[in-house]
Order: C-alpha cells, then sequence, then structure tokens
C-alpha cells in the first residue's frame, strides 16, 4: 500500500498534468490542494485520513473560490476570425445580380475578410456592374446596399 504522501503527490501531479490539456484552471487548484496535502502528511505523518480529505477539500475548495474572485478575464477572444465591424461601409462592384429572392456576387477591390468576392444578400434589387455597400456580415455572407451618390 502507498503511503499518503504517495498518493497526494500522484493525485497533485496527475491533476496539474489534466490541466495543462485543458487549460480551464479550475483543475489547477485541485492539483495544488493534493501537492500541499503531501507535503503536509509529510511534515504530519500521523494525520488522520479523514483529516487529510477534510484539508484537501478546504483548500481545494476555497483557493477556487478566491481565485474566481479575483479573476476577471480582460478580452474575450472568442470572436477570432470573426468580423469587428471594420468592412462596414467599404464598397464593391456587384457581378451577379442580387434581390430580396436571389442571392449574387459582390467583388472588392482589395479583399476583405481575406476574400474579393463573397456572397451578397440585400433587401432591394441591385443588377450587375452597380456599386454596393456593406451594411453588415451575417455568417459567411455579405449583406449589401445600394451605393448612393452625395
Amino acid at each position: 500500500m502507498l503511503e499518503p504522501l504517495w498518493i497526494w503527490g500522484i493525485l497533485g501531479l496527475a491533476l496539474i498534468a489534466l490541466e495543462m490539456l485543458t487549460g480551464t484552471l479550475y483543475i489547477l487548484w485541485f492539483g495544488i490542494a493534493a501537492l500541499c496535502l503531501a507535503l503536509l502528511t509529510y511534515l504530519i505523518p500521523a494525520l488522520g485520513t479523514a483529516w487529510q480529505l477534510l484539508i484537501f477539500a478546504a483548500l481545494s475548495l476555497g483557493s477556487l473560490a478566491i481565485w474566481k474572485q479575483f479573476y476577471r478575464r480582460e478580452q474575450d477572444d472568442s470572436n477570432i476570425g470573426q468580423s469587428r465591424g471594420d468592412e462596414i461601409g467599404r464598397t464593391g462592384i456587384i457581378i451577379e445580380a442580387v434581390s430580396p429572392r436571389q442571392n449574387g456576387q459582390i467583388e472588392f477591390a482589395q479583399g476583405v475578410l481575406g476574400s474579393r468576392q463573397w456572397v451578397a444578400i440585400a433587401n432591394e434589387e441591385i443588377e450587375a456592374g452597380a456599386e454596393a455597400v456593406i451594411v453588415s456580415v451575417e455568417g459567411n455572407r455579405l449583406r449589401v446596399s445600394k451605393k448612393t451618390t452625395g
């Protein structure tokens, strides 16, 4: 039978390794608590199992609660690769007519979001060869409207 020192040490290292795979920072606190228990059982070998489990629970949940209290995500990177609105207002040429009932194609002199040609959708009829302005990005399509002079 393994000594409690080794059990807590192995559990702590396994939890930290699991945290490295997930990157959530939740499992980390349980791994650190297990390593603290390994140190504690080294210093106090006669510590009973019930006390070990109680201390592990208190350290794990306490450190997790403290971390959640002070941790604030600075920036949400969940929209990587998605539009940030910089392309709204860009002008392109309709190369395939678009109407409320039919998708068309729009082409730009410089690429928009990595492509020069896009599927265009509109609330009005825009004939091929006309200039159109991007109103919004809707999934993998650009909502456009006819460019007005002025």
